[in-house]
């Protein structure tokens, strides 16, 4: 029997006592990463996602992921390299919101990414990927 997840789209937090939006932390499980050509890939506890800081995986195909827990308890996951300087530094950018919407600054030259789709939102002709994101062992998502 496989355990349940909390599977995390863009701007929709999970249901439930254990969610993010009820408790503002990931649901108890390993947070995961969905990689199109590996499937869904175990990445770190739930307890090193703080709001406001990210974390860096390494995926299989040596491509670096930036994951992000946002104030409203919803997870993020983008490319961890800045299309500006090549640099793998985005999990270390400030967080914030514009519109609503979460973004995340690079540390270096501080263009803003969106969060939910990893749009440059000061230069349109630069993005970053975004990857699905899950938690095993979560409520069930609404």
């Amino acid at each position: 029997m496989t355990a349940p997840t909390t599977e995390h789209h863009a701007a929709a937090p999970a249901d439930g006592p254990h969610s993010p939006a009820a408790t503002g932390r990931p649901a108890s499980g390993p947070v995961e990463i969905h990689c199109p050509a590996a499937g869904w890939l175990p990445v770190c506890g739930p307890e090193a996602l703080l709001p406001g800081r990210g974390v860096a995986a390494l995926l299989p195909d040596g491509t670096q992921a930036a994951l992000f827990l946002d104030r409203g308890g919803r997870i993020h996951a983008i490319g961890n390299r800045d299309p500006f300087t090549g640099a793998q530094v985005l999990s270390r950018g400030l967080t914030g919101s514009a519109d609503g919407r979460p973004f995340v600054a690079s540390p270096l030259l501080k263009q803003r990414f969106d969060l939910l789709t990893g749009d440059c939102l000061d230069d349109p002709s630069a993005s970053v990927p975004v990857y699905r994101v899950r938690v095993r062992g979560g409520a069930s998502a609404g």
